[in-house]
């Protein structure tokens, strides 16, 4: 792919797309929260609505299928019906479905109503993302706009057990979704006023058959990876893995075809945009996966409320930010390749002190190791989410903010089954060697599965087997976690090794890319 310094002429933007850029925030923070605050629901909407086990888990996970699954799809069509009507159909629909998820008095119905939220959600993302692309014509500027957003979705993650905390506190398990609903009427008012509309002119149709052999290639494997983390390899998965790879080969050799293809294959060809795209997949895979474990570390080990957890978790949040603005200063100084490499050091150093936490560990040094990872995963999600989108073509924008929103699902999802179960792993190992020979099976057996059944079970024990047991199932936790914080330091450490390797070409400021190249073996029509 040919690229271009960043040109000093590029039009600088003024207060009205600032302005937009934090209308553009506003879906960022509630799909960034919706990832973590439905957990803290749970509890009071099974006791309500009484689903079933199977139930349970489709009101869990079919938000993340279509979410994922459409991302790639909802990216281009942005590029062919105009960014900002697909953001404010995504809102509408968004605050429609939010207020049907509230309100549902059925399994079945807030099933269907979170199949409706992941459809919109995934116009959201990739449409924020483009349209920063179309406002900030001046690199510098798109770098620190992107950096803001990145810090918008990282906080809302964060953040999102604080919110859920708080409303839960006060209202019923449905205030977790109502909540959605003034931000996206707001969004619908000022989008309009404050957001530019871009098409791409010469665009095409879109290709049905590539977006369901995108769904057909993406749902099976984010299932795969979920079913890995809950139940261990099967054949289930096994088989989800076959269908996913088979329709992921189909759909890349259809787009080599295409005179106007549903994913640009030939943008893999560059090393800035590959090697960006692997690592949002690595840094994701480390945060994710560790975050799981912190959460049950702060809620369960230290024995806080959600709420006094959110509060803890706010400095990594102003960690990150700290490090996705200071990474963006450095890139007008400091060649891309060494910023990345040194986020990369920064959260595997993190994870290196995480490794050295205990039941009885000061929280000061929790909060030393995650403000380490924050601030190197703020760092390399405005750096590499900005070569991403600089590295395609203005009107595949789109296509191209996609692609990184799935890399950042992909890596979460791989996180958690991968750290999890690692993790997890350990926890059942060490469990079983330290629970009493006499302990009655229904209480080894919960103890071992999980820790929030250990703490249940210990809930019912007197007061010294109750003690007892949570000492043991503490210690094996950290134990877990530790296991996962020495995985997660190792893989960021040989990111950041591939970063530095595959992003030396990329000058200081970055790369622009402005125009479609010139490819006559594409397939690409002119």
């Amino acid at each position: 792919m040919k690229t271009e310094p960043p040109s000093a002429a590029a039009d600088l933007a003024g207060r009205r797309e600032w302005a937009g850029l934090a209308v553009l925030m506003l879906p960022v923070l509630l799909i960034a929260m919706s990832v973590t605050i439905l957990n803290f629901a749970i509890p009071r909407l099974a006791a309500d609505l009484e689903p079933s086990t199977a139930e349970l888990l489709w009101i869990m996970d079919i938000y993340t299928f279509l979410l994922a699954g459409l991302l790639v799809t909802m990216g281009t069509l942005g590029d062919r019906i105009g960014r900002r009507r697909l953001l404010l159909l995504g809102a509408a629909g968004f605050g429609l479905a939010s207020a049907a998820s509230a309100f549902a008095t059925s399994p079945e119905m807030l099933i269907a109503a979170r199949a409706a939220l992941g459809i919109a959600g995934a116009t959201l993302m990739p449409a924020t993302l483009a349209l920063i692309r179309n406002m900030f014509a001046d690199p510098r500027q798109r770098q620190v706009a992107i950096g803001l957003w990145t810090v918008g979705f990282i906080g809302g993650t964060a953040v999102g057990p604080l919110v859920g905390g708080v409303l839960l506190e006060f209202f019923w398990w449905g205030s977790v979704f109502l909540i959605s609903v003034p931000v996206m009427l707001l969004l619908l008012l000022a989008g309009p006023l404050l957001l530019p509309e871009y098409r791409d002119p010469e665009a095409g149709r879109l290709d049905l058959l590539s977006a369901a052999l995108s769904l057909a290639a993406i749902i099976p494997l984010v299932f795969a990876v979920k079913r890995v983390a809950e139940e261990g390899p099967d054949a289930a998965a096994a088989l989800a893995v076959a269908v996913g790879a088979a329709a992921g080969v189909w759909l890349v050799r259809r787009q080599l075809r295409l005179a106007d293809p549903l994913i640009d294959v030939r943008l893999f060809r560059d090393s800035a945009f590959s090697a960006s795209l692997v690592t949002v997949v690595l840094g994701v895979f480390a945060l994710v996966g560790f975050m799981f474990f912190v959460s049950q570390y702060l809620q369960l080990v230290l024995d806080m409320r959600p709420i006094e957890a959110g509060l803890w978790m706010l400095p990594m949040v102003c960690m990150s930010a700290i490090g996705s603005m200071l990474a963006v200063a450095a890139t007008r100084l400091v060649r891309t390749g060494y910023i990345v490499g040194a986020a990369l050091l920064s959260g595997a150093g993190g994870m290196g002190v995480l490794t050295q936490v205990t039941p009885d560990t000061s929280i000061g040094l929790l909060l030393i190791g995650v403000g380490m990872v924050g601030a190197g995963m703020g760092a390399i999600a405005a750096v590499c989410t900005d070569l991403v989108v600089a590295s395609a073509p203005p009107e595949r924008a789109g296509m191209a903010s996609s692609l990184s929103e799935s890399a950042g699902e992909l890596g979460g999802a791989l996180g958690i089954a991968i750290l999890g179960s690692i993790g997890m792993g350990v926890y059942r190992d060490a469990v079983a060697a330290e629970v009493p020979a006499d302990a009655p099976p229904q209480v080894a057996e919960a103890a071992q599965e999980t820790l929030p059944g250990a703490v249940a079970v210990a809930e019912h024990l007197p007061a010294e087997a109750a003690r007892e047991l949570l000492a043991t199932a503490f210690a094996a936790f950290t134990e877990g976690m530790q296991a996962a914080a020495a995985s997660g330091a190792a893989v960021l450490a040989a990111a950041a090794v591939m970063a530095v390797i595959a992003l030396r070409r990329v000058p200081v400021g970055g790369v622009e890319r402005t125009a479609e190249p010139e490819d006559e073996d594409s397939g690409r029509g002119r």
